[in-house]
C-alpha cells in the first residue's frame, strides 16, 4: 500500500490447486476483481504429485513496483514463471463469461475464448492489461480459466494464481459513467442552469466528491445527505480563493452576457447566487447588480445594493454613477443631481469621462423604453 499509484492486492488474489481428471476439461472462475483493477497477472503451473511451489506469485510481484516492470521486457515474464513444475502438460483457454466457459467444457469449442494456449505447456505467466487485452476490459469483474488435461492416463495437479493490480484513484469507484452522473446532477442546480459556461464549476464539484467519498460511499448517502453535500461543496467551489477565481470570473462574465442579451432576471439571479450570497462580492459586483436592477426597473433594490457597494469602496465612480441613476429613476431628483454634479469633471474609467458615460446610459435607458423627464435637465447641468 506504500506504492504511490497502486498496489498488488493480495487479499483479493486467486490461488487454487486444481485436480484435472485424465482426458477431461475443467473450468475455474477467478475471484472477483476489486474496483480499480487495471491489470491482472496470472500464472499456471502443472505439478507432479506432492510437489509444492517454491514461491507464490504474490511474493514475486511485491518486489515489482508496478505492472510496467513486467510488461517492458521478457525478463519479467521469465521471472514470474515457477521454478518447480512437473512433466505433465495441459492446454488452457480464458473466457470472459461463464456461459462461454461452460460451453467449452462441454464441446471443447474455443471460438469464444479471448486467449488460448494451443500448445500443451507445464508453466505459463502473462499480464492482462485494461488497455491492451480483450480478456480484461474493465467491464468484466472476473475471468474463467478452462483447462484440458493432456495426460490420457493420470490426473493432473494444476496451480492457478491470479493477482490484480489496483490503481488507487480508480479504486475509489469513480468511473467515467459515475463521474458523468455527478456532472449531470450539478447541471440541474439553480446556479448552474443560469451559467453559460458550466464546466469549471461542475469540474470543481466533481473533484470535491471524488476527494471526499468513494463512489460506493456516495451511493449509500440518503437524499438529505446528498443535498447537503452538494450545497457544501458548491459553497466551497465559490469561496474567494485563488484556485476558484476563474469560476467566480466566469460567473461575472456570464452574468454580463445575460444582461447584454436583456435577460435581466437571469443575470440578477446568477450574480446573486454565485457571487453575492457567498460573500465574495466586490464593489464592482454590487455596481453590476445595481445596474441589472436599474434596467429591470427595480429601483429600490438598486439603491439598496449600491449603498452596500458604496460602503465597500466609496471612491468607485461606477457605483456613484448607478446610484445617481437609481435616485433619478426613483423620483429622488435632489439626491441624484448632487451626485451628477459632484463627479462631472472626473473619469468613470481610465478612458471614459463621467459626462460621456451618463449620456450613453441615458441613451440605453431610452432604447429599452425607460423614459424620465429629468434626463435633459441633468445633461444641461453637466454641460454648463
Amino acid at each position: 500500500m506504500a506504492q504511490q499509484d497502486g498496489y498488488w492486492d493480495k487479499e483479493r488474489s486467486t490461488s487454487k490447486q486444481i485436480i484435472v481428471p485424465a482426458k477431461d476439461r475443467l473450468v475455474i472462475k477467478s475471484d472477483d476483481f476489486p474496483v480499480g483493477t487495471t491489470e491482472i497477472v496470472y500464472r499456471i503451473t502443472v505439478l507432479d504429485e506432492n510437489q509444492q511451489l517454491a514461491n507464490s506469485l504474490f511474493s514475486l510481484l511485491k518486489a515489482i513496483p508496478d505492472p510496467t516492470g513486467i510488461s517492458q521486457g521478457s525478463a519479467g515474464a521469465v521471472f514470474l514463471v515457477s521454478k518447480i513444475y512437473g512433466d505433465d502438460k495441459c492446454n488452457y483457454s480464458i473466457f470472459t463469461t461463464e456461459s462461454a466457459a461452460n460451453e467449452y467444457k462441454k464441446s471443447g469449442a474455443i471460438d469464444k475464448a479471448c486467449l488460448t494456449q494451443t500448445s500443451p505447456t507445464n508453466k505459463d505467466a502473462k499480464i492482462l492489461s485494461l488497455e491492451k487485452s480483450v480478456c480484461f476490459n474493465g467491464n468484466n469483474s472476473a475471468i474463467w480459466f478452462a483447462f484440458e488435461s493432456k495426460n490420457w492416463l493420470l490426473k493432473q495437479k494444476i496451480v492457478l494464481e491470479v493477482v490484480p493490480w489496483v490503481d488507487k484513484k480508480l479504486s475509489r469507484g469513480w468511473t467515467s459513467e459515475n463521474k458523468k452522473a455527478i456532472v449531470a446532477l450539478c447541471k440541474t442546480s439553480d446556479l448552474v442552469k443560469r451559467m453559460i459556461h458550466q464546466d469549471d464549476f461542475c469540474a470543481c464539484m466533481l473533484e470535491k466528491f471524488q476527494n471526499n467519498y468513494k463512489f460506493s460511499e456516495y451511493q449509500r448517502l440518503i437524499a438529505i445527505e446528498k443535498t447537503k453535500a452538494f450545497k457544501d461543496f458548491g459553497n466551497s467551489c465559490l469561496t474567494d480563493k485563488p484556485v476558484n477565481s476563474s469560476i467566480l470570473n466566469t460567473i461575472r462574465t456570464d452574468a454580463a452576457t445575460l444582461f447584454n442579451k436583456k435577460k435581466y432576471n437571469d443575470a440578477i439571479e446568477l450574480i446573486k447566487l454565485g457571487i453575492v450570497d457567498n460573500g465574495n462580492a466586490t464593489a464592482l459586483d454590487y455596481s453590476a447588480l445595481g445596474s441589472y436592477y436599474l434596467f429591470s426597473r427595480q429601483y429600490d433594490k438598486a439603491i439598496k445594493v449600491l449603498k452596500i457597494g458604496e460602503q465597500l469602496d466609496n471612491s468607485e465612480l461606477l457605483i456613484q454613477l448607478n446610484l445617481a441613476h437609481a435616485y433619478l429613476m426613483n423620483d429622488e431628483y435632489s439626491d441624484a443631481k448632487e451626485i451628477y454634479k459632484k463627479f462631472r469633471l472626473q473619469n468613470v474609467t481610465t478612458n471614459e469621462s463621467w459626462v460621456s458615460r451618463v449620456k450613453l446610459d441615458f441613451e440605453n435607458f431610452r432604447k429599452i423604453g425607460i423614459q424620465n423627464s429629468n434626463f435633459d435637465r441633468i445633461l444641461r447641468i453637466l454641460e454648463d
